[in-house]
């Protein structure tokens, strides 16, 4: 048989053409959420107005269903602070809406070691969305994977729409 002959399988050309097609959405949607993220991030950060907070709680979270190693481990804070006479109460760390996983729980605990119940802290608030205080000005590497993982779909797709066309 040559390279080039095909013989007619049914639908399986047009099921990998919908599912290559999928793959771009997906990937697109993924990168677009990244990439929203990643400016609402950096407003947060410019635009941040610091507030005084009061520790509440802390902890970590342990979520096996996410990561090939297992389990990751999320850092937990929640804390109460008032901007322009209102109380308001956050659990953020980092100006990004994607959490910071980290691989051990003691990686975890490092990364809200500064923070103790009952203590008072600097947290940065925007004008435009008071109730989502954060504690740190630093950029969150969750949007930038978040953009990578959406450029390995939208590469894998595009592959199985061309391979097909």
């Amino acid at each position: 048989m040559s390279a080039d002959s095909r013989l007619p399988i049914g639908d399986s050309d047009r099921n990998s053409v919908r599912k290559g097609i999928l793959f771009l959405l997906v990937g697109l949607a993924v990168i677009g959420y990244g990439g929203f993220d990643y400016v609402t991030q950096q407003q947060a950060i410019d635009s941040g107005v610091s507030v005084n907070a009061t520790i509440l709680e802390t902890g970590v979270e342990a979520d096996g269903t996410g990561s090939s190693t297992g389990v990751e481990h999320y850092p937990t804070v929640r804390f109460e602070y008032v901007y322009q006479g209102e109380r308001y109460t956050s659990t953020k760390i980092y100006p990004s809406s994607v959490r910071r996983a980290y691989d051990t729980e003691s990686a975890a605990r490092d990364a809200i070691e500064e923070y103790e119940t009952n203590t008072t802290v600097t947290a940065y608030t925007t004008p435009d969305s008071p109730g989502n205080a954060f504690l740190r000005t630093e950029e969150s590497n969750g949007p930038i994977i978040a953009i990578g993982i959406g450029i390995v779909f939208v590469l894998l797709g595009g592959r199985s729409v061309l391979k097909e066309s």
